[in-house]
């Protein structure tokens, strides 16, 4: 005798399509629900995000007596955020020009953003190179005038123009398409064996006892 036979049909659907769920909810990925908080109040995205910049953002400081400065390459461009060291009052309207191997470059301000951005494209093809990148920036703001050292570190495959890694986010395991498939191939099976008719069953039976 089946003892799947003794449920009855609706029953055995809504046994079925929970375990059709199961199966599928167990080959996707978990994501935290953006801005979703842990037990201390973390964003439990932010590693994830924190990871991807890390990894995608090429970025320098350097400082001075008299100023500091943070830049990023992102964007298409170089971006520079400067303020005065003693202070931490933002350096604007200045002039500034920044200088890698044998290149050199004027960055433009951005009044909006309050940073300056070097868009040269020469330089910046030179800097989405992988490796490390000397970097060298001359700031000249009203009577103020130094020189600021870096290190651009640029890892894994060059950046795009839009400041992305090219085999950034590329890393999958089964794709969800394969999931589904298996899914449907699990529904498959189930329904048939749960479709069985207790008289076929007892039919089957009958025939095993002879």
């Amino acid at each position: 005798m089946n003892l799947l036979n003794l449920f009855p049909s609706r029953c055995r659907l809504s046994l079925l399509g929970t375990g059709l769920a199961l199966l599928v909810l167990a080959g996707t990925p978990s994501y935290a629900a953006p801005g979703a908080h842990g037990p201390n109040g973390e964003h439990l995205d932010a590693p994830a995000q924190a990871g991807a910049q890390s990894g995608t953002v090429p970025s320098f400081e350097a400082r001075s007596e008299a100023f500091e400065l943070v830049g990023r390459l992102q964007g298409g461009e170089l971006s520079i955020l400067i303020n005065r060291f003693a202070t931490n009052e933002p350096v604007l309207n200045a002039t500034v020009e920044v200088e890698t191997g044998n290149l050199k470059a004027p960055a433009k301000f951005h009044a909006d953003m309050g940073d300056y951005a070097i868009d040269d494209a020469n330089m910046l093809k030179a800097l989405a190179a992988p490796g490390d990148h000397p970097m060298v920036v001359t700031v000249l703001a009203g009577n103020d005038s130094d020189l600021l050292d870096g290190n651009l570190k640029v890892a894994g495959a060059a950046l795009d123009d839009h400041g992305h890694s090219h085999d950034d986010g590329h890393a999958h395991g089964p794709s969800r398409t394969v999931w589904l498939a298996l899914a449907l191939v699990v529904l498959a099976a189930v329904g048939w064996f749960f479709g069985r008719t207790p008289k076929a069953a007892g039919t089957s039976s009958k025939g095993g006892a002879l």
